[in-house]
């Protein structure tokens, strides 16, 4: 359990938002390269790392997050952004970014509504957050479009989000973008203790980079698949049966029902041996499976994943419930 938090802290310090996720495949990359193990890259960038040439069963989750780009430097040196996925603006106002230009140099900032003085606009509470009505305040000495210019920073420039990760005595993980990284950290694991054994699983891992605007696994599947295992962050809310403490087996999302045959196959396999689970079905939801449906691969598609509290906010999720997505996975690939 304890390396699968310390790997979650490291994938989760480094920032990869949709578009920019060049990065942690590569740090993936070179974690892999030693092992024994086989690594390909998909033109688009998403990485599959196989026990064997042909694997018939592929574990996917992604690597991609939620982020922003520079959309407009405003009149006053104030940045406007677009959002990369379902970033809600109320969960990220306040919140400390970096900002990449194209030559890779940093600048800090904070992400806030504009006019954020409260002794001078009586509207704040009121106010509507949208990306119109917000701005990031640079951590530098400017006030016209001109000297943000000057600084080298430009539209299309990335913006990360800090994640402000904790992992608490109680055993709560507590982070932005646990929402997949919690599960690649859980693949990771897998494929470092699977690499290890002298008989190897017919089975393979595909990182995906572009999930989060939805075209995530619509290329990259071995055609030899028939499975795909989805891992990826359950849902915790009003109406949904999800838990921090446990893992959810996913029975439908807003793209319609997983496989009927590999969700029994999970629920019976979760049973059997105590994991603390429930099944559920998440009302406005997407997840690499959809993706490859969509794009035609002739796959059966089952989806697990921890229960992650305030999704695409402020998350949190428990080490119960990663550890039990982590047994119901080997399990699942040890019974393929």
């Amino acid at each position: 359990m304890k390396n699968i938090i310390t790997t979650l802290k490291e994938i989760l310090a480094i920032s990869s938002p949709t578009g920019y996720t060049i990065e942690i495949i590569s740090r993936l990359e070179k974690l892999f390269s030693g092992l024994d193990v086989k690594i390909s890259k998909t033109n688009k960038g998403s990485l599959l790392v196989s026990f064997t040439e042909n694997p018939e069963l592929i574990i996917t989750g992604h690597i991609d997050t939620l982020g922003a780009m520079v959309r407009q430097i405003k009149e006053d040196g104030t940045l406007e952004i677009t959002r990369i996925g379902g970033l809600e603006l109320n969960s990220f106002e306040g919140e400390y970014v970096t900002i990449r230009n194209f030559e890779g140099k940093q600048f800090r900032g904070t992400f806030l509504l504009n006019n954020p003085a409260s002794h001078v606009n009586k509207k704040i509470g009121e106010t509507k957050r949208s990306c119109e009505n917000m701005s990031i305040r640079l951590d530098e000495l400017v006030s016209t479009a001109e000297d943000v210019l000057n600084l080298g920073i430009n539209v299309g420039d990335f913006i990360f989000y800090d994640t402000r990760f904790e992992y608490t005595s109680s055993g709560f993980v507590k982070s932005r973008f646990l929402d997949d990284k919690a599960c690649a950290a859980i693949m990771i694991e897998l494929i470092k203790e699977y690499s290890s054994k002298k008989i190897k699983p017919n089975c393979g891992f595909y990182f995906s980079n572009y999930e989060e605007v939805g075209h995530g696994s619509c290329v990259g599947i071995p055609d030899s698949a028939k499975e795909l295992l989805v891992l990826d962050m359950a849902v915790i809310g009003e109406g949904c049966a999800g838990r921090e403490d446990a893992l959810s087996i996913c029975v439908k999302d807003s793209t319609g029902p997983y496989d009927f045959t590999m969700t029994n196959r999970l629920r019976e396999l979760a049973i059997n041996n105590k994991i603390n689970f429930v099944t559920d079905i998440y009302p406005y939801y997407g997840s690499d499976g959809s993706a490859a449906l969509a794009a035609g691969y002739d796959v059966r598609v089952g989806l697990i994943g921890p229960g992650v509290s305030a999704s695409h906010g402020v998350e949190r999720t428990h080490e119960k419930a990663l550890y039990e997505t982590y047994k119901l996975t080997k399990l699942y690939i040890d019974n393929f």
